[in-house]
């Protein structure tokens, strides 16, 4: 991997190696890719504030000998039911979306080009609700989960959240970078309570 591509942001790398298995033409298992994940991206109106879609499925998905790379014509980073998408996000400290020159119009735009699906979902104050099961891990930092009435969590370095289809923001109340890894299954809703 050359050195622009792991540039990094308040020394959290955008770029993450990536090795996808598959198999060879005999059927014996083999690296089918290695590499940089083409959809990583480097917010320009949040500064640090990071995404990279490392794999996606469509449902009921097949083991491919050669499987290609589902990332590229991902539309939407929801999935559909029983699909799934593998994210990487790095939230900047809050204090960014305070900072002088901080353009909330730009910073909205652009994250609707790079969560396509999820992007329409936000509320005005981050909130937000997606037909998911999500998996996430805290991988650096910390971060703060936000649920309704004001209730909210802390989680560190380690921990794990399992969301499930619940409103939710996430808070990063520190003063540095948060990094998490987020394994989103699309589910069907039920009504609610």
């Amino acid at each position: 991997m050359s050195q622009a591509n792991r540039a990094s942001l308040d020394g959290v790398p955008l770029a993450i190696r990536r090795v996808v298995t598959g198999r060879d033409e005999t059927g014996a298992s083999m690296v089918a890719h290695d590499g940089v994940a083409p959809r990583s991206d480097a917010f320009r109106h949040i500064p640090g504030m990071m995404s990279r879609l490392i794999w996606a499925t469509d449902p009921a998905p097949s083991l491919s000998s050669a499987p290609t790379d589902p990332t590229l014509s991902v539309t939407s980073i929801v999935p559909p039911r029983s699909g799934t998408r593998f994210l990487v996000v790095t939230f900047p400290p809050d204090s960014v979306f305070g900072a002088p020159g901080f353009d909330p119009a730009a910073a909205a735009a652009e994250n609707l080009t790079i969560s396509p699906g999820l992007a329409e979902l936000f509320e005005a104050d981050g909130m937000h609700t997606t037909p998911t099961i999500d998996y996430g891990i805290v991988l650096d930092g910390e971060i703060w989960l936000e649920l309704d009435g004001g209730r909210a969590e802390v989680l560190r370095q380690h921990d794990v959240v399992v969301q499930n289809g619940t409103r939710h923001a996430w808070r990063n109340k520190s003063n540095r970078s948060a990094t998490l890894a987020f394994i989103l299954i699309g589910a069907a809703k039920d009504a609610a309570p």
